[in-house]
């Protein structure tokens, strides 16, 4: 299963990066908002970090104007992935950049079937929103792995990208799943490397060495 980050900050991207299990980073216009920074100098800055898919999304709602931004931003870096919202439009240029060799990410999906028209139209990636199902009082995790299901069936190219992940819980089940990649934010993240009996076995071993050092001298 490969990580991506769900964020815009170039502090949280480095961290992750510098721990070596961040594949790729995916934004939105809301993540690159809160940054303040210039919407296609970020993208490119965080390219240089990552040196892995970057997920840039365009803000046009037709699907000339679309497929007219999607050009502009894969020229920023060889990184670049085209972020799509599902709709008609956004299918329609997702088929054209696929011909055109220009990799998309599927944004926006909250139904399996979605999922599929966008595997039909060659995106590169489809991302699945769990969270924001759940928030609906439906099953977002059911969603991903009816789309799992059906990916396998008919042996789609096309990666899963579980999305709107809240908590670690969802990253388990959706790794259980075979889902190719799960996009987090930074706090998620960080939540992963935790769990109380690694504290206590660490706070217990070095309790255990200092006895050690004091039995044998070397500290009184």
């Amino acid at each position: 299963m490969k990580i991506f980050l769900d964020t815009a900050n170039l502090e949280e991207i480095k961290r992750g990066v510098e721990w070596g299990i961040v594949d790729g980073v995916t934004t939105n216009p809301t993540l690159i908002s809160k940054e303040k920074a210039p919407f296609k100098e970020r993208i490119k800055e965080i390219c240089e970090l990552v040196k892995g898919p970057v997920s840039a999304e365009v803000t046009a709602l037709d699907w000339e104007g679309m497929v007219r931004e999607a050009e502009e931003l894969a020229k920023l870096d060889e990184h670049v992935v085209i972020k799509i919202p599902l709709t008609k439009d956004g299918v329609r240029a997702i088929k054209v950049l696929s011909e055109k060799g220009i990799k998309t990410n599927a944004t926006l999906v909250f139904s399996p079937m979605q999922a599929v028209l966008a595997a039909k139209a060659g995106a590169t990636y489809v991302s699945p929103f769990i969270g924001r199902v759940d928030d609906v009082s439906s099953d977002g995790l059911k969603m991903l792995e009816e789309i799992a299901v059906i990916f396998a069936n008919y042996a789609f190219e096309t990666e899963i990208i579980a999305a709107s992940i809240r908590h670690p819980m969802h990253v388990v089940e959706a790794a259980l799943m075979g889902v190719d990649i799960v996009t987090m934010p930074f706090a998620v993240l960080e939540k992963l490397f935790k769990h109380p009996l690694t504290d206590i076995g660490i706070e217990r071993f070095m309790k255990d060495w200092e006895e050690y050092r004091k039995a044998i001298g070397e500290v009184k």
